[in-house]
């Protein structure tokens, strides 16, 4: 299968309370993730901000890519994503914020 010359990506800062957790959700999610052509790209521990328009304090920052936005959105509708989002990802990101959508290169 070609990849798509552009893909959708998602970039979201996070507040993690609960990395064990978190980690785990990770974990699980990626199988889900794949099998809508998404991908991590970009998985990184914030040490420090130096600045933020934001009230909600970030220390993950997730990008993830998708094949078109469609996809993003049946991962995001898929039954079993939303179970593991209410399970383990809400009890371990205390917030979360969109820091940006866009299409990049492939």
């Amino acid at each position: 299968m070609l990849e798509p010359l552009v893909r959708h990506v998602v970039v979201m800062g996070l507040q993690v309370t609960d990395p064990l957790r978190f980690s785990l959700y990770c974990a699980r999610m990626r199988p889900i993730l794949t099998s809508h052509g998404g991908r991590v790209e970009y998985d990184l521990v914030v040490s420090e901000v130096i600045e933020s328009s934001a009230d909600a304090d970030v220390n993950r920052v997730h990008a993830l890519s998708f094949p078109d936005p469609a996809a993003r959105r049946a991962f995001d509708a898929d039954p079993e994503h939303q179970r593991l989002h209410a399970e383990l990802f809400e009890p371990a990101v205390a917030s979360t914020m969109v820091l940006g959508v866009y299409d990049a290169p492939g």
